[in-house]
């Protein structure tokens, strides 16, 4: 009995000492090669890096990117044009602050016909056309619109239809870029049942041309253009 417990006892000590000398040379092994592993990776790295670079300098040489839509300033041609158009426009909104529909109607002719004439072809720095033909799609606007303001038999209607026109003249402020007087839009949160309404002008005092003398001074500066400063 003992020697049998004697005999199990210096076997388990040989395989105890069989596995560790087995685990010692895994790890030899395993350092004998890490070297050879880092340096694999490192060419990895590097060629993954070298790739990246070539493939995005190829990319960057591949041809002009598209460049931005970009204008210049407008000849003087068009702005001259561009003031008579915002004079009549400012001319529609003081006689609707009059509530003088007779003048309103002479006022919104004089828009309509410098709508039609605006000279969009000197618009400059357009490389697409786009800015021309946005602005040419305003000006269709106008004409259309003052057309229907005439058409309006009373102040209410009108003021109705002045809406759509300052909505029409202030985005086709700001596609041209008018480099002329400051622009002030301004704002009546009450106007229509209190849907609110806009319009511009070319002073920050409030003269509201929706309620005339029943509101004169109800609202407020909204926002303003000034390209004169680009």
């Amino acid at each position: 009995m003992g020697i049998g417990i004697a005999n199990f006892s210096r076997r388990f000590g040989i395989a105890i000492y069989n596995l560790q000398c087995l685990n010692f040379a895994k790890n030899f092994v395993f350092m004998r090669r890490r070297p050879l592993i880092i340096l694999v990776s490192l060419l990895v790295i590097l060629a993954g890096l070298y790739l990246l670079f070539w493939n995005g300098k190829k990319e960057g040489n591949g041809g002009p990117k598209q460049q931005p839509l970009s204008q210049g300033a407008n000849t003087g041609a068009f702005n001259e044009s561009f003031d008579r158009l915002l004079n009549a426009y400012y001319s529609v909104k003081d006689a609707l602050v009059a509530s003088d529909t007779v003048r309103a109607n002479k006022a919104a002719l004089e828009l309509q016909n410098a709508a039609d004439s605006l000279k969009v072809d000197e618009i400059q720095g357009d490389s697409t056309g786009t800015i021309k033909e946005t602005a040419l799609s305003y000006t269709g606007t106008l004409v259309g619109s003052s057309k229907g303001f005439i058409g309006e038999n009373t102040i209410d209607e009108k003021r109705k239809e002045f809406e759509m026109l300052t909505e029409a003249m202030w985005n086709l402020s700001r596609v041209v870029k008018y480099g002329g007087r400051k622009i002030y839009y301004q704002y009546c949160p009450m106007a229509f049942n209190d849907k609110g309404a806009y319009w511009m002008s070319n002073e920050p005092e409030i003269r509201n041309p929706y309620f005339g003398d029943q509101m004169l001074e109800c609202g407020k500066v909204e926002d303003s253009l000034d390209y004169s400063k680009k």
